[in-house]
C-alpha cells in the first residue's frame, strides 16, 4: 500500500490510500453491477473528489477493469485457479472448486456471488465493450478448465470417451448457477447440496477416495 495525494481546489493536499480506495470501488462494482455504479457512488464509497479518480484510475471503465483484476487475486477470486494447480487429481481439483464456491458466493463478509459472473449481465450499447471483458476472462476460465481435464484424460484419470470440453463447460455452468443461486439468497448448506449432485456426474472412476461411484 501507499500514498495518493490529490490536490483540492485550495488549501494542502488531501491522501488516500490508493489499496482502500480500490478495495471499496471493487465492493460497490461486485454489489450492484457495472452499470448500477455512478462516478458519484464511487467517489462516495472511495472518498475521494472526480478529479482523484481520474487522475489516479483512469475513467469508470478503467477502474472498473482494474477492480476485476484486484478482485482476481483476492482468495474469494483466485479459489478456482489455486484449486487446478494445488490439486493432484483433477477430480479433487473441481471438488474443490464446487465445494470453496458453494461457501464462499453466499458469505455475507462480502457481496454475494461472483464478480466476473454477475458484474455485466445487462449493460448498456456503449458500454459492451465491459461485458466482452468479463466474457474474455470467463472463457479464459473455462479454456483453464478444459486443459486440467485433458491432462487428467491423458494421465487415465479420465476414460477415453470423455469430452473434456463438454465437461469443462458443465463444470463453468454449475459455477455460474452457484453464483445466481447465491445472489438470490441460497445458503451454503443449499449450494453444497448442489455441489455434491453436480460432482455424481464425473465420468468414470478413479483411485481418489474423495471420489463418489461416478456415472459411466
Amino acid at each position: 500500500m501507499w500514498d495518493m495525494t490529490e490536490t483540492p481546489k485550495r488549501g494542502r493536499p488531501r491522501t488516500f490510500d490508493r489499496a482502500t480506495a480500490l478495495t471499496a470501488a471493487t465492493r460497490l462494482f461486485w454489489e450492484r453491477g457495472y452499470e448500477g455504479v455512478s462516478i458519484g457512488d464511487l467517489t462516495e464509497a472511495m472518498g475521494i473528489r472526480s478529479g482523484s479518480l481520474y487522475a489516479t484510475f483512469g475513467d469508470k471503465r478503467s477502474l472498473f477493469e482494474e477492480a476485476v483484476e484486484a478482485y482476481g487475486r483476492s482468495p474469494v477470486g483466485a479459489f478456482a485457479g489455486l484449486a487446478l494447480r494445488e490439486e493432484p487429481t483433477a477430480y479433487g481439483a473441481f471438488a474443490r472448486i464446487l465445494r470453496e464456491a458453494a461457501v464462499i458466493y453466499p458469505d455475507p463478509a462480502h457481496p454475494a456471488g461472483c464478480l466476473v459472473i454477475s458484474a455485466a449481465t445487462n449493460v448498456t450499447p456503449q458500454d459492451a465493450g465491459v461485458q466482452e471483458f468479463l466474457r474474455m476472462l470467463r472463457n479464459a476460465n473455462l479454456d483453464g478448465f478444459e486443459t486440467r481435464l485433458r491432462q487428467a484424460q491423458r494421465a487415465g484419470e479420465l476414460p477415453v470417451g470423455a469430452d473434456p470440453r463438454d465437461l469443462a463447460e458443465y463444470f463453468a455452468a454449475v459455477l455460474q448457477g452457484l453464483s445466481q443461486r447465491a445472489r438470490d439468497g441460497a445458503g451454503a448448506d443449499r449450494l453444497t447440496a448442489v455441489a455434491e449432485l453436480a460432482l455424481a456426474a464425473w465420468p468414470g472412476a478413479t483411485d481418489t477416495p474423495d471420489t463418489p461411484d461416478a456415472l459411466a
